[in-house]
């Protein structure tokens, strides 16, 4: 049997078909991202989300996706953007003059990463932001930010919340630090966040923690 052969009109149709399929897709794929970020906002603040409040933070944040070991901040930058991490893993660190890294904070899914002091400050940053994997995130500069603050009740009570998470946290990690022994924050990190072993290297959750890998090895064999 003799194929009939595709007329153009057909290959045309079929090619505009696909572009918009893809269209179709990538506008859905954003819609999903921002709806998750407004369900964070709802579920962390229990603050209601009006139409003009969604369309108000969607306008604020921008979509963006880095490569694995891509910067988003690098020592003596300026840290421009505060990051929601819709997919990924990132991380927050900083490098001595033996070139030793000394890791600050990790980022999965569902969690903010940035350089606040920097941020805030508008000051030249002390650490390197970097993908461990390839990664999506919505990110927001800190003046539109601060605009969204006086405009949207949720943005307000979300930035009241993470300024007192981010006091706790940082007491937690001043106390480990200073009262726990190598063993206890290896068991406490493996306790409160075990995603982190999955998602990073030894060397990495050893920089954590403030060991040695080889240490880290011996806790986790026994």
């Amino acid at each position: 049997m003799t194929a009939r052969p595709i007329l153009k009109d057909q290959t045309t149709e079929f090619r505009t078909t696909e572009r918009l399929s893809f269209r179709k897709t990538v506008e859905e794929h954003r819609d999903d991202v921002y709806n998750s970020l407004f369900d964070y906002f709802r579920n962390y603040t229990k603050f209601v989300l009006s139409p003009l409040d969604q369309t108000l933070i969607r306008a604020a944040f921008k979509l963006k996706k880095v490569r694995r070991r891509q910067f988003l901040v690098q020592e003596g930058d300026v840290c421009k953007y505060i990051c929601y991490v819709i997919s990924g893993a990132l991380r927050i660190y900083s490098v001595n003059e033996r070139g030793q890294e000394a890791v600050v904070a990790f980022a999965l899914e569902g969690n903010w990463i940035s350089d606040w002091e920097s941020v805030v400050a508008q000051s030249p940053s002390r650490y390197y932001i970097d993908a461990v994997e390839n990664s999506e995130i919505l990110q927001i500069s800190p003046a539109e930010l601060h605009l969204l603050e006086a405009e949207v009740p949720a943005i307000k009570e979300f930035l009241r919340l993470e300024q007192r998470l981010v006091a706790v946290t940082t007491q937690k990690r001043i106390h480990a630090a200073i009262s726990m022994n190598a063993e206890e924050r290896y068991l406490d990190l493996l306790e409160h966040h075990p995603e982190y072993f999955q998602k990073f290297s030894q060397n990495m959750i050893a920089s954590y923690l403030g060991i040695k890998p080889a240490t880290l090895s011996r806790l986790r064999k026994r």
